[in-house]
């Protein structure tokens, strides 16, 4: 009988990432080991210990990772989940990697949290994301879209993704529903929580990677369209966000 943890093998056996990660993701909960950062040896491992999903670099030793997925998915009738690592952030190899059937592109560096909740939300087997979980991940697309930490709306930005995710409701009146209630969390008020995100979007879309917010906003990031509005910006992440929660339900069911 199967164990009710999620099952993840991580290609990379050495005690600088793979075993360090490996042992973070155990205290969360998790049922990790690793074996040794090669195609060969992790096809073997797939076929014989049938992990619900595997953490692997984009380039081994004797092969890549996208031939490595291609193998598995010929051989097996159910596949596990492939998060592939990358040290080059690009939207072509993402493409690519993501068309070759990975469930996620993760780039270097990460942190152990984050890689927990990625893996919850790509896994089979998982039965939903915690709040922590869901601030996580927020908090990381935040970041890779180039928001500043330091700044006001920053905090309230992440707050109104995250409320619009659990409360698709507030998104019908923005300034009625979803900015009283950033403010009411954050001992402010709405205006001060409108103009902080409007700056929060406006510093994303001057200085952010552009590569990045095209992957999110896809045609409309050019400079003749103009930048999202606030509403536009929260509903475009939250949505994306809701499409991981609803597939992740779907397998459980």
């Amino acid at each position: 009988m199967k164990s009710d943890r999620i099952k993840v093998l991580i290609g990379d056996d050495t005690a600088g990432d793979g075993v360090k990660y490996a042992s973070m993701l155990r205290d969360m909960g998790i049922f990790a080991y690793t074996r040794r950062k090669e195609g060969r040896v992790l096809f073997e491992s797939i076929m014989n210990d049938e992990p619900d999903v595997v953490v692997v670099d984009l380039t081994l030793p004797d092969m890549d990772a996208i031939i490595l997925m291609h193998n598995i998915i010929d051989t097996v009738r159910t596949a596990p989940a492939f998060i592939i690592v990358s040290d080059i952030r690009n939207s072509f190899i993402e493409r690519q990697v993501m068309e070759s059937g990975a469930s996620y592109f993760l780039v270097r560096p990460y942190a152990g949290e984050t890689l927990c909740s990625i893996i919850k939300s790509v896994s089979k087997r998982v039965t939903g994301l915690s709040d922590t979980d869901v601030e996580i991940v927020v908090t990381d697309v935040i970041q890779k879209l180039g928001v500043p930490a330091h700044i006001k709306g920053y905090q309230y930005l992440r707050t109104a993704i995250i409320d619009a995710i659990s409360d698709r409701n507030l998104m019908e009146c923005v300034t009625k529903q979803l900015y009283p209630c950033v403010a009411k969390k954050h001992d402010t008020t709405s205006s001060r929580v409108e103009r902080a995100i409007r700056h929060a979007i406006e510093v994303a879309w001057d200085r952010g990677d552009l590569e990045t917010l095209q992957r999110f906003f896809g045609y409309t990031v050019s400079n003749t369209k103009g930048k999202p509005t606030n509403s536009e910006f929260i509903a475009l992440i939250a949505d994306k966000l809701q499409l991981q929660l609803k597939s992740m339900n779907a397998a459980v069911i």
